[in-house]
């Protein structure tokens, strides 16, 4: 028998706001343990909740981005569990009236090869709502350690529909989340802070049914391959337990990344189990018309919108795309430069690969900023004129490139100082070329036998000869011009 998986995540975002949900302290990763803590934080006695404006409105900001509704008014509940990590022994959540009802995610899946665009489609959205984070437990050898320092901090947790069946469109959604959060400035989603956390809910069923099994949570799933990797496991042990005869149990399981396993951590937590109730201290929150118009105005171009006009504006290939349009600062660099000077497919060559090469070997870990290169828009803009007005080769440029890297010189000087034009004087390429034909007969017997390909042959020993200064289109022409004639 065939079977289908029917995927569905929860996503948690850690929103970026200088301080937390319910309070004035301060949160960023990396401080030293316990120190990002107050009172209300604490749950001390005496205290009472402060709602976060911002992290409210970045909040309706993603239900803008993915197409969701925005309630008019939405409340707070109080969840109640008594773990380490929670220090009031409830957390603050939103359970019946969440800030995002509905919308979808569009995601680009992987196409036949690296140099075709791949399906697009949407995966349907359940909701978004808003809580306060918890703290961090680290385990050790017979203790746990926690860290209260990242409770409290304002946390959105997404929901989707059921609407995925393999592990490369949980994979897309993802990264396509991911992309949109980074874009509109809502989150950093670095995975390896905790700033985006994902649990998969996994059910498999005979291929052609409707009806869903029995759901399975995955949890510790701390990279984006990481859930695919779990992913693809829970679903063949589940294919396996049928097989066998055993039954599916709904339960919550931990990924082992090591082992590339899932292993049974609990039963599974129902909402009644819980005991939600409204929070007497926070009152319900209502947006207006005009404040959700007024976030919809700050929202950027989104990075597939981005994608299909450069396609169409600029006719770029989608390899060229599919690197500028995910990263916000790189393409709004590249349509700086061509604000300058309009030659959208060599700017965008030169900053795919010799720009983001670079910037990969500069930096001490993993690559420089863009926003820490000396190149500017355009410097770059400048050098694709210089290649094409004639003045500099395509050879000349990958070491101008390099120079203005390292410099920051714009390349009209860089090419002035080191007298780098390129030598288009016929006069003097003729002697160079007559030498060079009088000294290699055989390519020139198989150019005049219909071998076009031979020329190059002659031409790469007159760009050696003068250090990559002779310009090759007129070599070209002198050349075949003394051979034929």
């Amino acid at each position: 028998m065939k079977y289908e998986a029917v995927i569905g995540l929860e996503v948690h975002v850690q929103l970026k706001t200088k301080s937390k949900m319910f309070t004035r302290a301060p949160y960023y990763y990396g401080a030293p343990p316990n120190t990002l803590t107050d009172p209300v934080v604490l749950g001390l006695p005496g205290t009472l909740p402060v709602m976060n404006k911002e992290a409210v409105h970045k909040s309706a900001k993603v239900g803008l981005i993915f197409g969701s509704q925005i309630a008019e008014v939405c409340k707070w509940d109080r969840k109640n569990y008594f773990y380490p990590d929670s220090p009031k022994g409830y957390q603050i959540s939103q359970f019946d009236q969440p800030i995002c009802i509905g919308g979808a995610v569009e995601i680009e899946l992987p196409g036949p090869s690296r140099n075709v665009m791949g399906e697009h489609r949407s995966v349907r959205l359940t909701r978004a709502h808003l809580e306060e984070d918890v703290g961090k437990l680290t385990h050790g050898l017979g203790e746990s350690l926690v860290d209260f320092n990242r409770a409290g901090a304002p946390l959105l947790e997404i929901v989707t529909e059921p609407d995925m069946h393999t592990s490369e469109e949980a994979f897309a959604f993802l990264t396509s989340l991911r992309m949109h959060m980074v874009y509109a400035g809502i989150s950093d989603c670095d995975m390896e802070k905790g700033q985006m956390r994902c649990d998969a809910n996994v059910s498999i069923r005979p291929a052609g049914t409707m009806e869903l099994g029995t759901k399975v949570e995955i949890k510790n799933l701390n990279t984006i391959s990481g859930v695919r990797n779990g992913i693809d496991y829970e679903i063949k042990r589940q294919i396996r337990c049928i097989e066998e005869g055993e039954a599916i149990v709904q339960e919550t399981r931990r990924w082992d990344a090591e082992k590339s396993r899932t292993t049974s951590m609990r039963s599974k937590e129902m909402s009644h189990d819980y005991r939600y109730f409204p929070d007497p201290d926070l009152m319900p929150v209502k947006l207006s018309k005009e404040t959700v118009e007024g976030l919809r105005s700050e929202l950027p171009e989104f990075p597939y919108d981005k994608q299909r006009r450069f396609l169409e504006q600029y006719s770029l290939p989608f390899t060229i795309t599919s690197v500028l349009c995910p990263d916000r600062e790189l393409s709004d660099y590249f349509e700086a430069a061509v604000a300058i000077y309009n030659n959208a497919k060599s700017i965008a060559n030169l900053i795919a690969n010799d720009l983001l090469r670079e910037l990969a070997e500069a930096g001490s870990h993993g690559s420089l900023p863009l926003s820490e290169c000396k190149v500017k828009p355009e410097h770059i803009a400048g050098l694709v004129k210089l290649i094409d007005e004639g003045i500099i080769s395509k050879q000349i440029a990958q070491d101008v490139f390099i120079q203005m890297f390292k410099t920051g010189h714009a390349a009209d000087v860089i090419v002035r100082e080191q007298g780098l034009e390129q030598t288009s004087d016929t006069s003097e390429l003729e002697a160079l070329c007559r030498d060079i034909i009088t000294n290699n007969p055989k390519p020139v017997e198989e150019f005049k036998g219909g071998n076009e390909k031979a020329i190059n042959a002659l031409k790469g020993q007159v760009m050696k000869r003068t250090q990559g200064k002779a310009n090759p289109k007129v070599v070209d022409d002198v050349l075949k011009s003394l051979i034929l004639n």
